[in-house]
């Protein structure tokens, strides 16, 4: 049996998304800025997608902007929103303890220029305070940037409020809604917010595609320089099938939002209920407030990697984390910030689903953890020690 279950790091591309990419590379495969008959179709295409991806998050077609992916519109965004309050004399951000890494070394590579950078603490269960975000913010902040959904707990924060705090403050609010688009409802008039990332291949999409929303009238800095495309404001020959994917996909995901929302927590659900009462295991983070298919463990007296390469030999693709730290022998940030102790947080286990993910599968996964878990710290002197110091 092979089972996917690492679908915050990607997800499988639809069937849909892809006969609608293998149709555009086929036939729309001009330029979408050349002038000739088949350019315009192209750029028909282009200008469709750009409507249908407004649509799903209530915005207008004029304030999307197409990316390679999630990571490039946080960059965007952020040092769009730092220089412009840079002119005006303002020069602080306020962001959180366990942001995404797109978003942290971006304001680490700001503060080397200057700007200041307030880190809001996050609370026990993984959720932030709004009032917290408030209380930073002073009369030189020029940004708040607060995630939408966590990418390695899943935790869903109060974003409709903090934007409505920087409404009121008139500071620009950006959010990463990478892990939330496709997954619950993300609506830009009502979240408060002026500018808001995504990634195609988190909702069965593409790679490299992705989009920066930026609600009319914030001016956009460049971060890569040379043609017109997209306004002016991101330069390069758009890559038309990824972005045609990546409309069909999410347009895709969010018909199907409350279907797949209702199968996929009965699936997590399942697997708390086999896992949780594991001896010295613990959930992270709050399961009423989390996308629902994400679910985040530690076990202690064991390490991560073991836990996952044991796993990946039963035929089972999990993760410790986020993907983009993989290669880290550091714990998890995001389990640093929300208070899990070191030794713990080395421990760790995400699983994440999607609708393509099966009852039978939960229990194999329930199973296979047990076994994994009971064999590890039987060979482990931390395990030991640990029982040991307990009697």
């Amino acid at each position: 049996m092979k089972i996917y279950a690492d679908n915050a790091a990607t997800t499988k591309i639809s069937d849909e998304a892809l006969d609608v990419m293998i149709k555009s590379m086929k036939s729309n495969y001009a330029n979408p800025s050349s002038l000739h008959t088949l350019g315009q179709q192209a750029k028909s295409e282009l200008e469709n997608a750009r409507e249908i991806i407004a649509r799903c998050i209530n915005a207008s077609p004029k304030e999307i902007y197409f990316t390679s992916g999630g990571s490039e519109s946080d960059n965007q965004a952020i040092r769009s929103a730092a220089y412009l309050g840079k002119k005006k004399g303002c020069t602080h951000i306020v962001s959180s303890k366990f942001e995404h890494h797109a978003v942290l070394h971006t304001l680490k590579a700001l503060e080397k220029e200057g700007f200041s950078v307030t880190l809001v603490n996050v609370n026990s269960n993984g959720v932030i305070k709004a009032d917290d975000v408030d209380k930073a913010i002073t009369d030189k902040t020029c940004l708040v940037t607060i995630m939408t959904a966590n990418n390695e707990i899943g935790t869903i924060q109060p974003i409709a409020e903090i934007g409505r705090i920087c409404r009121e403050k008139g500071v620009l609010f950006h959010t990463d809604a990478v892990q939330a688009v496709g997954h619950i409802c993300v609506d830009v008039e009502k979240m408060n917010c002026d500018m808001l990332s995504l990634s195609a291949h988190k909702f069965h999409g593409p790679k490299g595609a992705g989009v920066l929303y930026a609600k009319k009238g914030i001016i956009l800095r460049n971060i890569i320089e040379g043609g017109a495309q997209e306004r002016g404001k991101r330069a390069g020959t758009e890559n038309l099938p990824a972005v045609s994917g990546m409309a069909v996909a999410m347009r895709e995901s969010i018909d199907k939002l409350e279907v797949n929302a209702k199968k996929i927590l009965s699936m997590r659900d399942f697997l708390i209920d086999g896992l949780k009462n594991i001896e010295r295991s613990r959930i992270n983070g709050d399961l009423e407030k989390s996308l629902p298919g994400t679910l985040n463990m530690c076990f202690e007296g064991i390490e991560g990697e073991s836990l996952l390469l044991l796993l990946d030999s039963k035929g089972i693709c999990v993760s410790s984390g986020s993907a983009c730290t993989s290669g880290s022998l550091e714990p998890s940030h995001v389990l640093l910030s929300i208070g899990v102790p070191v030794e713990t947080a080395h421990g760790s286990l995400r699983i994440s689903l999607s609708e393509n993910n099966t009852m039978e599968e939960m229990e194999y996964i329930v199973k296979s953890v047990k076994e994994v878990v009971s064999y590890l710290r039987s060979i482990s002197p931390v395990w030991e020690k640990i029982m040991s110091e307990e009697k």
